[in-house]
């Protein structure tokens, strides 16, 4: 399955009920399976961003559906980027023309 990376904020709603935060998680978490996919790791960062997911779809419409779910509950904002793997990497580079 492909990885992404989403990067993520809290909002100024999100912030307000930072203590409810661990419950949402868990309820993304059901949310991705339900859908057919999987966060893989999440980790609250410092810097930039607040956390960050590691997330596996099966393609890119699943991923979209995923995180439009969880930026409409107002709590965080997201910027997703597809990650490659290794072997992947290879792939594409070994064919750069």
């Amino acid at each position: 399955m492909p990885t992404y990376i989403a990067l993520l904020k809290w909002t100024p709603q999100g912030l307000q009920t930072i203590r409810q935060s661990p419950s949402r998680l868990e309820a993304a978490r059901k949310g991705f399976e339900a859908a057919g996919a999987k966060m893989k790791d999440f980790y609250m960062v410092t810097g930039q961003y607040d956390m960050i997911a590691i997330i596996e779809t099966p393609d890119d419409i699943t991923l979209a559906k995923v995180i439009l779910s969880l930026g409409a509950q107002g709590n965080i904002t997201t910027e997703t980027c597809r990650a490659y793997t290794e072997d992947e990497y290879r792939k594409i580079v070994g064919g750069v023309v």
